[in-house]
């Protein structure tokens, strides 16, 4: 089991960057595919970005590929993510999230197994 708790959030401009980070308890982070996934108010929770348990392959939403960037350390247990260039729709509470499911690359919220409480970005002016 592992216990996932999300910082980074905030208040920022269009155009403006952030940087997520989701720190993991437990000494078995490396073994877990991780993601991160965002909700609107009012909207679904939906997909942003995965990585492989190695590290070795990554995966974007279209709405956030070649802005956003995830990574992780797992000497640290952290899982990143890199924003740039935010826009207004961008605003959401995200949410970072690990499954079980090293395989494949999963983009499915049902596939995760453990989640954070998430944090809240805004994108605003």
């Amino acid at each position: 089991q592992v216990q996932l708790v999300e910082s980074g959030g905030g208040l920022v401009q269009p155009g403006g960057s952030l940087r997520l980070s989701c720190a993991a308890s437990g000494r078995t982070f490396s073994s877990y595919g991780m993601g991160w996934f965002r909700q609107a108010p009012g909207k679904e929770r939906e997909f942003v970005a995965a990585i492989s348990w190695s590290g070795g392959t990554t995966y974007y939403a279209d709405s956030v590929k070649g802005r956003f960037t995830i990574s992780r350390d797992d000497a640290k247990n952290t899982l990143y993510l890199q924003m740039n260039s935010l826009k207004p729709e961008d605003t959401a509470v995200y949410y970072c999230a690990a499954t079980h499911q090293i395989w494949a690359i999963t983009t499915t919220t049902r596939d995760y197994d453990y989640w954070g409480q998430g944090t809240q970005v805004t994108v605003s002016s």
